[in-house]
């Protein structure tokens, strides 16, 4: 493919463009700053007005047990789901009253990744590139870099059908970052992720937020929070339990043991289950 022809996206597809670098805020102040978020489905309350600061520069992680709300917290803090109530702000900016400035300086790697999977890898990550209004020169440069620091250079010109889990996540996030943005979202990011990628995925995150951008990202892996946030909220039953730096939120103990102490076991009377584990009759 040529300069001209290669992913071409019409200029009224009425996208934010890119910026060459990210709408980065100074020390101190919240990239992340949520209000009453709240959100129900058929009469139960999924989220139940939550509040949530993440600081400019900040690898913040959101944990909580499965249905917890996590999703659908990140889900309406990036534009996807519209809350029944309450306030979120990237950068100062009203995600629901301004959603175009908004989601131009952010990136979003949901939890179900849905890719165009008869493109190629680097085929994607110049689309991505396109749609954010780059152009196709620097939208290739840009997606060549990225799929080299994600390891997927070799692969860079296989079809996304035949992407592993690992593959897929990382093409995912590059194509959250190829338009340099200054929050980064992630639901579960390292899920199904062999120990390699989530290795590459780490370093990158941390690299990414070394420069001033911001990282928040929802997961139940609390080892992976352990190692690399410096700031920890953990949600149940939609509300935020505790929010705090990883190391006020621990208190002391293993991160794995604060949470179960704070959300509480899951344990069931095993009565019923005498059948399980004894030798056949």
């Amino acid at each position: 493919m040529n300069e001209e022809t290669a992913l071409s996206v019409p200029s009224t597809v009425g996208l934010p463009r890119y910026s060459p670098g990210p709408q980065v805020p100074g020390p101190g102040t919240l990239a992340v700053a949520v209000r009453g978020l709240r959100k129900s489905f058929g009469g139960k309350e999924a989220v139940a007005g939550i509040d949530l600061d993440v600081a400019a520069g900040s690898l913040a992680g959101l944990v909580g047990p499965n249905g917890a709300g996590k999703t659908t917290s990140l889900s309406m803090m990036t534009g996807l789901l519209r809350p029944d109530g309450g306030d979120v702000r990237v950068n100062g900016l009203d995600v629901w009253q301004d959603p175009p400035a908004a989601k131009a300086i952010i990136g979003v790697v949901p939890a179900e990744v849905r890719l165009f999977e008869r493109l190629s890898g680097e085929e994607l990550l110049e689309y991505a590139g396109r749609l954010r209004g780059m152009p196709a020169s620097e939208a290739r440069s840009r997606a060549a870099q990225l799929l080299d620091v994600l390891d997927l250079a070799g692969d860079a010109s296989r079809l996304v059908a035949d992407y592993s889990t690992g593959m897929r996540k990382k093409a995912a996030l590059g194509c959250a970052l190829i338009h340099n943005p200054s929050v980064l979202f992630l639901d579960e990011p390292l899920e199904g992720v062999d120990p390699v990628s989530a290795d590459v995925i780490r370093h990158l995150l941390k690299r990414f937020t070394e420069s001033g951008s911001t990282v928040l990202f929802s997961s139940h892996v609390m080892e992976l929070v352990e190692q690399v946030c410096d700031h920890v909220s953990v949600i149940d039953k939609g509300k935020i339990v505790i929010s705090g730096t990883t190391d006020q939120v621990r208190g002391g103990k293993t991160l794995q043991r604060a949470f179960i102490d704070l959300v509480g076991p899951r344990t069931r009377d095993e009565e019923g289950l005498s059948w399980l584990g004894s030798s056949p009759a």
